[in-house]
């Protein structure tokens, strides 16, 4: 059989206050049109379809659009909810879904035979997936109590909680005829982070390691990085990676999918396909003088400037880079602490004095800067 596995589509990110919804729809076509081509067995976008728990109707419409388009080539589709998403409100979508012949999990559901789903391809070839939405450490305790794998107790991890969730949906993976598959929307220990995920979501014991899934799983599609990567565990663990750079940390990201070949007896033959027409995502860095020479990257820019701070500084650079999203002043000018500027004491200083230290130490003398705070304070402080 094969899969095309793609997760982390973030529909409806705003970035800097710059909508994406055209490069969404740009990338999207892409990812369709590779499954034009390449035409899987089973498609598995593994979370994070939406940006907000909140999407727009804009964006619905873009991911329902996508997901059907995706059912049409003749594929079995399985998307499940991420961190990002609201799994309830895509649950609430599962009468639409199924009517469309796509299977949506969107948040842990009473019944673990709901996230045990099975198929056959065209060819005959029989599989079982288990799919596994985000679980929030609360969700994760309520989960193992649901599924009555003994009580949850507090000095457990989540990493432990996870782990006997897994193995309770993956516990029919006996029958050696069947390929069998995970996917879930999980930090797993040793991943390197793409560079725009949330990071109360990564780290602050979210991380789990490999082990939590079953030596027998021929493939296991995750979500959660934004980075396209292989994981060494106990069977082949793949992120899929982000189809767009969804921040300028992932600028060196190369967005794709995974396609993945396996059969009941054989290993799962894996490569990337790059997704085109993202849009990239650049930074550049100079003097005012040097960035009005530079002939402009495309994409859009994020621009450490090399000037010391002033008012009006952002418009000018704006005038020069158009692109620009972001504009900061380089982090190698900004004084750190302890270099030697004076700190601030707070007792017995005025508001106008203690900015007046904060902008010293930042080298930023515009008295302007000084002029205006004075005014907003004058206005705050009748």
């Amino acid at each position: 059989m094969k899969i095309l596995h793609t997760s982390d589509w973030h529909v409806g990110k705003v970035l800097k206050g710059q909508s994406r919804a055209d490069e969404h729809k740009q990338v999207l076509a892409g990812v369709i049109e590779i499954a034009r081509d390449e035409r899987p067995d089973l498609v598995i976008v593994a979370g994070d379809l939406y940006d907000t728990a909140a999407p727009s109707p804009e964006a619905t419409r873009l991911v329902t659009r996508a997901l059907t388009a995706l059912r049409r080539i003749g594929a079995d589709v399985v998307a499940i909810g991420g961190n990002h998403d609201n799994g309830q409100a895509l649950d609430a979508l599962r009468p639409w879904a199924e009517a469309a012949g796509i299977t949506l999990r969107g948040a842990v559901r009473e019944n673990p035979a709901e996230h045990v789903i099975e198929g056959t391809t065209r060819d005959g070839e029989r599989w079982q997936l288990a799919a596994l939405p985000f679980l929030s450490q609360r969700y994760a305790v309520r989960a193992v109590e649901m599924y009555e794998l003994t009580a949850a107790e507090a000095t457990q991890t989540y990493a432990d909680h996870l782990g006997r969730v897994l193995t309770r949906l993956t516990e029919g993976f006996t029958e050696p005829d069947r390929v069998h598959l995970v996917t879930a929307h999980v930090t797993v220990v040793g991943a390197t982070t793409g560079g725009g995920e949330r990071d109360a979501h990564t780290v602050l014991g979210y991380a789990v390691p490999a082990t939590v899934f079953p030596g027998n799983a021929h493939y296991v599609a995750l979500g959660h990085l934004h980075r396209s990567q292989r994981v060494i565990g106990p069977c082949p663990v793949r992120y899929s990676g982000s189809p767009l750079a969804v921040d300028f940390g992932e600028q060196e990201n190369v967005p794709s999918v995974t396609l993945v070949e396996v059969t009941a007896q054989t290993a799962a033959q894996i490569r990337e396909v790059p997704v085109p027409a993202a849009v990239p995502l650049r930074t550049v860095r100079g003097t005012l003088a040097e960035l009005a020479e530079l002939t402009p990257p495309e994409g859009w820019l994020r621009v450490f400037v090399r000037e010391q701070p002033r008012a009006g500084l952002r418009e000018e650079v704006q005038e020069l880079l158009p692109r620009a999203l972001e504009i900061r002043i380089d982090p190698e000018l900004v004084a750190a602490p302890g270099s030697g500027t004076r700190v601030a004491q707070r007792a017995g200083r005025s508001p106008r004095e203690l900015f007046a230290d904060y902008l010293d130490s930042r080298g930023h003398d515009d008295d302007g800067v000084r002029e205006l705070f004075d005014e907003l304070f004058e206005e705050v402080d009748r």
